[in-house]
């Protein structure tokens, strides 16, 4: 889960306020936990006091090793 104060800078459109991101293994799962009686019972505690919108958003695939790759190609660019 993110959540965070940080400066925000809109460089396109409008922006409302905060963002809140909690991270699934996959959408089965994310599902389970928002329709699961725990939540369901907790979730008049956030509706009841603010207006937000809430999405499920698929994720980009894990690249291993591209970060690496960057670093290592950019230290041989800064050699000349």
């Amino acid at each position: 889960m993110t959540h965070g104060p940080g400066r925000v800078e809109v460089v396109e459109g409008s922006w409302g306020s905060d963002v809140i991101v909690i991270e699934f293994p996959d959408r089965e799962r994310v599902r389970v936990w928002y329709d699961s009686p725990a939540y369901r019972e907790i979730l008049p505690l956030r509706t009841r006091r603010m207006v937000a919108d809430a999405i499920f958003a698929g994720g980009c695939p894990r690249v291993t090793g591209a970060r690496t790759r960057w670093r290592t190609e950019r230290r041989r660019g800064a050699r000349g």
